[in-house]
């Protein structure tokens, strides 16, 4: 694998671990570590989307609608 895709790769292992980890916090009742872990992992996730979309391109993989 590329050093670029193993970049890639590693921030989507990271964007995926504040999502868990702000569901551990709130079954745990620290809401407020879990609001903020909320946010944090929203606009992680919309990182992991723009990456996904980058990756397909690159790729040439078609993308379903």
């Amino acid at each position: 694998m590329s050093q670029s895709k193993d970049n890639t790769a590693a921030d989507l292992h990271i964007y995926t671990a504040h999502a868990h980890a702000a569901a551990a916090a709130h079954h745990r009742g620290d809401h407020e570590a879990a609001e903020e872990l909320r946010l944090r992992a929203q606009d992680y996730s919309m990182a992991t989307s723009e990456k996904t979309i980058e990756i397909a391109k690159q790729s040439h993989v078609p993308m379903r609608a």
